[in-house]
């Protein structure tokens, strides 16, 4: 269907006009550098007995002063971030931090820096019950997409000046901030969790909880009746971004206006929020959560308007922009992820992958595309000409295209790729998005040399990462790890036995079947921490069999056979 696409994207700039060139050699959009201002580290007193701290990391840390204590919200990425975070506090307060919220499973890995002023202290932490799971499900399975999608998102392998040097992150100055190197986790899971609406007792307080969805499915609101104070992680300091650029779950807009329509009930004077600054007075909150409110409803109701007509995700993407009233607002600004990558993720989470575009039923693979385009272009040097031709003329979208071709065409030249990486840095440099910024520097980066990514696309699986789960997780992990090919005509079936709890894998027809190993006729025996060293590749099965820290029983040549489908180093015999 042909698009009715009238005014210009936001994305990313046709010509140069508002780029800015930093003192320190960045090159950036003014909006993208202006965001920074914004999220500038400063220790908020919101109302008598209500803090928050902004640009101490990726997200917020709020304490509340209540009868019994002080109760925080949100612990950041790590203990040092919270320990410093502890430390701004201390500048008002000397009271003891007595109870810890956690707003949703992102910014949880700090909290053990709460015990280190009283290590004896008995400290209730709450938060949903599916914060633990979550933890775990981003580091197993799916970790090496999960990982590589956040480099690429948050600026991870960037420098901090030149002209790819980070400028920010959009939620905050950085993912990971260099001041709080060298980064140690301390998450302690929620002992007192919820999974629908209630009202909690903490510190003396009444809090109530709503279920509230957004970026996280165990995300939850907190209202503090007795201060007019709403704590949430709906409300963030850009337009909500209902795609993220790393890859993450459909974030469905239909639920989360229903989790923005309670925080709007809550007529609340003070909003708080995982990121961002803090917000007053009850007319402001209003005007300004009801604009942010009606800009992600705008998107789903676009978009479901015109896929309805027939149009597929290009177009959608090329034909949906936001009220030029969007752009009076950081909460309603594209300085995060942008408006028509979030129209194609609506349209692919009501309907599948397929838009009912003909050339998407049955596409080519990237490379015999790439092959084909070329040769009917006329040749390389063809396409290269006219990609280069694109860049001059600020027709960006093409020459990404046509660069993509010959970067990933048969036998591609470093020149070719270096092509493709001179159009994704320029879009870089013009483009108010962070996402959008820092995934195109980090690609750049790649295809021209100066950072080599492909280690981001291996399972490198970590000993703590195995020891932080369940034995479940450490072990079901492997089915996403099977080599098909070797595992033909197997039918083995393991059980898993480690001090801390059994389980189990089928391996047959060519998958590992996770089991609980209960009716399993061969087993593996040995502390988690000898698995732990075996999958991280700190030891091999051999090694451990012969050392005597792990034991096979059962029929122990095909045990062996079954465990070398598996692409981890350490299994292979």
């Amino acid at each position: 269907m042909t698009s009715s696409y009238k005014k210009p994207s936001r994305s990313f700039e046709p010509n140069s006009d508002l780029s800015i060139t930093l003192p320190t050699g960045q090159i950036a959009h003014r909006d993208h550098i202006a965001q920074s201002q914004r999220l500038e580290r400063k220790f908020y007193a919101i109302c008598p007995g209500v803090w928050c701290l902004v640009g101490n990391g990726l997200s917020n840390q709020t304490f509340v002063d209540a009868p019994d204590g002080i109760i925080a919200i949100d612990t950041g990425e790590s203990i040092e971030e919270m320990r410093a975070a502890i430390k701004e506090l201390r500048t008002v307060t000397t009271r003891p931090i007595v109870a810890v919220l956690y707003t949703h499973f992102h910014y949880v890995g700090g909290t053990q820096a709460v015990f280190e002023e009283d290590p004896t202290a008995k400290i209730p932490i709450w938060g949903h019950e599916k914060i633990a799971f979550n933890r775990v499900r981003a580091t197993s399975e799916i970790a090496p997409a999960y990982v590589r999608g956040l480099i690429e998102q948050f600026a991870i392998t960037l420098p901090l000046e030149g002209v790819d040097g980070v400028v920010n992150v959009g939620l905050g100055q950085f993912w990971h901030d260099p001041a709080h190197a060298p980064h140690t986790n301390g998450f302690i899971a929620p002992e007192n969790t919820f999974t629908s609406s209630c009202t909690i007792h903490v510190a003396g307080l009444d809090i109530d909880v709503m279920p509230a969805p957004s970026d996280a499915d165990d995300s939850v609101t907190y209202w503090f009746k007795s201060h007019k104070l709403c704590v949430n992680n709906l409300v963030w300091p850009v337009l909500f971004n209902v795609f993220a650029i790393r890859g993450e779950e459909y974030r469905d807009p239909q639920v989360m206006l229903r989790g923005l329509d309670h925080l709007l009930g809550l007529h609340s004077e003070h909003l708080a929020g995982a990121h961002g600054p803090p917000i007053s007075g009850a007319d402001e909150i209003k005007d300004r959560a009801t604009k942010y409110r009606d800009s992600i409803q705008f998107l789903w109701d676009q978009t479901v308007r015109h896929t309805n007509r027939g149009m597929s995700s290009v177009d959608l993407a090329a034909t949906i922009r936001l009220p030029d009233q969007c752009d009076g607002d950081y909460l309603t600004s594209e300085l995060y992820g942008v408006a028509e990558h979030h129209v194609r993720q609506i349209r692919s989470g009501l309907f599948g992958f397929f838009d009912g575009h003909e050339a998407n039923l049955f596409p080519l693979s990237t490379q015999e595309h790439a092959d084909r385009m070329i040769k009917g272009f006329g040749g390389k040097e063809t396409v290269r000409a006219q990609a280069r031709g694109a860049i001059e003329h600020d027709d960006l979208r093409f020459a990404i295209e046509l660069a993509s071709w010959l970067a990933y065409s048969t036998d591609p030249s470093d020149t070719d790729k270096q092509l493709l990486a001179r159009a994704l840095r320029v879009v870089a440099q013009r483009t108010p998005a962070a996402n959008i910024r820092n995934w195109c520097l980090a690609r750049a980066r790649h295809f021209d040399g100066s950072l080599d990514a492909t280690p981001f696309n291996t399972h490198r699986i970590s000993k703590y990462q195995i020891m932080a789960g369940t034995v479940e997780s450490a072990v079901h992990m492997l089915r996403v790890l099977l080599e098909p090919t070797r595992a033909e005509g197997i039918d083995t079936h393991i059980a898993f036995k480690f001090s801390q709890g059994t389980t189990g894998l089928h391996i047959r027809n060519c998958v590992a079947v996770p089991t609980d190993g209960s009716s399993a006729t061969n087993s593996l025996s040995c502390d988690l921490a000898v698995w732990a060293d075996i999958m991280s590749g700190s030891t091999t099965l051999s090694q451990a069999i012969s050392g005597a820290s792990l034991q096979i029983a059962g029929d122990n040549p095909n045990v062996l056979r079954a465990l070398d489908c598996f692409d981890v180093a350490g299994l292979r015999s």
